[in-house]
């Protein structure tokens, strides 16, 4: 009991140090710029941000939503993906149990993070819907390896389903109508869930 708190209260913590890392992420991503090696900035004066600045939502009260140097107002976006990202875990440990929550928060803070890059540009990048396929398989191995050809067969359905489409699409319409980031993506989603989940998956993000 003392341990499965303990691992309870560490996802809590670190939920929205990960949320304020994924602001990064999806603001630099899209633009092939540094994630982990660049410093944090102002988006206004461009000066670095020292530590105490960077205290996921302490720091943004604190200073009341203003750059410390210039007093610019710093909106609402990293404390938006910050509380996301902690709904998330806080998700997690009421519902999945186990070392399975671990995983859980990954594919959740994932998906989190691609949502809002698709919503402001449209794309949803490999360096993130690749992984997400490799990762659903490497748990679905971990958690029961019996069904791991399953999760394969899901990945590689959900891939040539939305690529067929895709496919179709565009010898119809001569245009674009569905991106293969979004092949990539139900890839993820039936290595993550079979493919016996596909159907419900996509009936889901269908409504």
């Amino acid at each position: 009991m003392a341990e499965w708190l303990s691992a309870s209260w560490l996802m809590l913590v670190l939920a929205p140090f990960i949320g304020s890392f994924l602001g990064v992420l999806i603001l630099r991503l899209p633009e092939r710029e540094p994630v982990v090696l660049s410093r944090s900035r102002c988006p206004h004066c461009r000066r670095t941000l020292a530590a105490r600045d960077l205290i996921p939502l302490f720091s943004w009260l604190v200073m009341k939503r203003r750059c410390r140097h210039c007093g610019s107002a710093l909106g609402w976006f990293y404390p938006n993906i910050e509380v996301a990202a902690l709904l998330v875990a806080a998700w997690a440990v009421a519902v999945v149990p186990g070392p399975a929550r671990w995983a859980t928060c990954a594919l959740g803070w994932t998906l989190l993070a691609l949502a809002v890059i698709d919503a402001r540009r449209m794309i949803l990048p490999d360096a993130l819907t690749l992984p997400l396929i490799a990762l659903g398989l490497a748990v679905a191995a971990w958690l029961d390896p019996s069904r791991l050809i399953g999760h394969a067969i899901g990945a590689a359905a959900g891939f040539l389903v939305f690529w067929l489409i895709a496919t179709l699409y565009r010898l119809l319409r001569h245009r674009e109508g569905l991106g293969l980031g979004d092949a990539k993506l139900l890839a993820a989603a039936g290595a993550w869930v079979s493919w016996e989940g596909l159907p419900g998956v996509v009936f889901a993000a269908s409504l």
